[in-house]
């Protein structure tokens, strides 16, 4: 069998399956340490610099370790490219006898019994989803698969899709009439015979809740997890092992009751009047509050009039519509599911009514533009995750190109629960094999106001609008909440149009990301502005994008009710909650954003950091020194030369 030195070696199977392959040291280095891990169930704490090559680094010694192994991705997009891409590849060139199988989440697969229900009684609030839902029900008829990412005919975020599968609350299960054409079990059973399953993060922690009731499968029987884009981790797993009763989960019920009580109990005219009140009772709630989306700490939302007359008429709607469906639920098997669900719902309610925030959890509102939703969240997941990895003698290894501060792993381990186990995890650093110093230049202007002050977003972009200009175009403009990004983005507009630039000036929120980012790749001059969900998972190679503008130093609003809760517990457990929780995880972030730049040996490029706080505050030198080794200036007509020469 190949050995993982031959793997990466200039001559070795990689190499001849794979063009742009060359040998890395990092690369080679970072396989070994995790063949190590994989052979010794050891924790291993890897990060690994953009260009190290990080994919083929965990997939060698998993293909090659004879167990089952867990790969777990940060998103859908990477879930599919290692599947249809990445393993593929390597397979091929290792030629090892290797099953391999993809899992998502159940609403990634169209639902039989949801689909022929919908396309009969569905009632769509646009042409458009009813003419999305036909083309479903034609790709239903031909898919191998039912994952909706193949049906390319129908937008990823069409609202057909919701009347086209099934989510965890009303899959009927065994129960079901289709359950033996139903993909979701189909990608189930498959995914319990091979040997290596790709899942992502939000899948993976499912699947430790369900097993925390005893009903999860995949993680017992694994080897090895390896988890890539593992910063996302400690977000995801609060999601998780936290609670939430939303609007949108009683309007769903309430829509499901429906279409049940049409098909099974038509003549019970109380249930569709029942489920129009329980509407109702959601609406109310989520009209408390304005038009903005905003998180509320528990106290926050009291303040607000009419939010806890509003919470006790949805818990009361909530027990009426219950009294009403419990007489029809013998009636066929969605409504006895619809009922289950209604008073697990029920359940959660009453744990929000009736708990208090404390050490462990913090209540808090998050208010949506058409919902709102009740949460209970952990104030840390570190002893939930480490029953995981203790309870699971297996290998662990974690690994993302933005994971340490510095070389220092210990705020992410802290996080995740890792400090302290036997043996101690092992840790490393792999930078990038990037020439930073001869491709890229970090500029910090001068003479930018307090971040704070009504004024910066102007500033922003008035250094922007020279080097945008410079660069061509080419430019990603991130920031750090949606209102800035609105201003700047205006402004951006304004000044392009005043220096005749015929530049076009993309936003977030136009298109979906993906159309944003094909429409940016594709014009090869645009600039686009964006806020957070554009800092990672981003890849744009080449000369589309030579320029990256961030405006602030990505903080956590000091007002959001989790991080408040949370900067509470560490104050009164005598830690600093600043040095110990805000700076790393804004470090993290910052080196996440600054990554958007270089993408490949070929790329050049300037990072611009507007925010003064990185040069004059002590703190700033820490996130200075956590970005790569670029050339650096503080000089505007050294920074617009650098770009119009690249």
């Amino acid at each position: 069998m190949t050995s993982v030195d031959q793997a990466f070696s200039a001559d070795g199977p990689l190499a001849k399956a794979s063009d742009g392959f060359r040998p890395r040291p990092q690369q080679t280095e970072m396989a070994q340490a995790i063949a190590r891990a994989l052979a010794e169930n050891r924790v291993l704490v890897v990060e690994a610099g953009t260009g190290t090559g990080k994919t083929f680094a965990y997939l060698v010694p998993a293909l090659l370790s004879g167990g089952k192994v867990i790969v777990s991705t940060g998103t859908k997009t990477l879930q599919d490219q290692l599947f249809n891409r990445d393993l593929p590849i390597v397979r091929s060139a290792l030629k090892v006898p290797v099953s391999i199988a993809l899992l998502k989440g159940r609403a990634n697969y169209v639902c039989h019994y949801h689909l022929e229900r919908n396309a009969t009684e569905g009632r769509f609030t646009t042409p458009q989803d009813a003419a999305d839902l036909r083309a479903i029900v034609r790709f239903a008829q031909t898919t191998q698969t039912g994952d909706k990412a193949e049906c390319t005919e129908v937008r990823e975020d069409s609202g057909a899709w919701l009347a086209a599968t099934s989510t965890r609350d009303n899959c009927l299960g065994q129960e079901c009439p289709n359950a033996k054409d139903c993909f979701v079990m189909t990608a189930r059973r498959n995914a319990l015979d091979a040997d290596i399953v790709v899942v992502n993060h939000h899948l993976f922690f499912a699947d430790v809740v369900l097993r925390d009731e005893g009903l999860g499968e995949l993680l017992p029987s694994c080897n090895a997890v390896i988890f890539d884009e593992a910063h996302q981790l400690p977000e995801v797993a609060t999601l998780f092992f936290g609670e939430t009763v939303s609007t949108a989960q009683c309007l769903e019920l309430a829509r499901d009751t429906r279409a049940e009580t049409l098909a099974a109990a038509r003549d019970c005219r109380e249930l569709i009047d029942a489920s129009r009140s329980l509407e109702k009772v959601a609406r109310d709630l989520r009209l408390v509050f304005g038009g903005e989306s905003e998180r509320l700490s528990h106290a926050q939302a009291l303040e607000r009039e009419g939010f806890e007359a509003a919470v006790e008429a949805l818990d009361e709607g909530l027990e009426q519509f219950a009294a009403v469906l419990d007489t029809q639920a013998e009636r066929s098997e969605g409504l006895g599911n619809c009922l289950r669900r209604c008073a697990e719902m029920r359940e959660r309610m009453a744990r929000w009514l009736d708990s208090a925030d404390g050490e462990e959890r913090v209540r808090w509102v998050e208010v949506f533009l058409q919902s709102a939703a009740l949460n209970t969240t952990p104030l840390h997941v570190s002893q939930l995750f480490r029953r995981q990895v203790q309870a699971q003698p297996k290998a662990w290894v974690f690994t993302s190109a933005t994971l340490a501060v510095g070389s220092d792993f210990r705020h992410y381990c802290n996080e995740m629960g890792l400090t302290g186990l036997e043996p101690e995890p092992e840790s490393h650093v792999w930078g990038s094999p990037f020439d930073y110093g001869e491709q890229a230049v970090l500029y910090a202007p001068t003479g930018m106001p307090n971040p704070n002050s009504p004024d910066y977003p102007a500033e922003v972009a008035r250094v922007a609008l020279p080097l945008i200009v410079a660069s061509r175009g080419r430019a990603f403009v991130l920031c750090t909440s949606l209102r800035a990004m609105r201003q700047i983005h205006a402004l951006l507009v304004e000044g392009l149009a005043e220096r005749e630039a015929a530049l076009p000036v993309l936003l977030q929120g136009e298109g979906s990301r993906s159309e944003l980012l094909d429409r940016f790749r594709r014009l090869g001059n645009a600039v686009l502005v964006a806020s957070q969900s554009f800092w990672e998972g981003v890849d744009v190679p080449g000369d589309a994008l030579s320029l990256v503008i961030i405006d602030k130093l990505p903080f956590a609003p000091p007002d959001d009710p989790v991080l408040a809760a949370r900067v509470e517990y560490l104050q009164k457990t005598g830690r600093n909650p600043f040095m110990h929780y805000q700076l790393p995880r804004t470090v993290i972030n910052m080196k996440q954003g600054a990554g958007r730049l270089i993408r490949s040996e070929g790329d050049h490029g300037l990072l611009c950091i507007c925010d003064p706080r990185m040069i004059d505050r002590p703190y700033g030198k820490i996130v200075w020194r956590s970005l790569p080794p670029m050339r650096r200036t503080r000089v505007e007509d050294e920074a617009v030369a650098w770009l119009a020469s690249i």
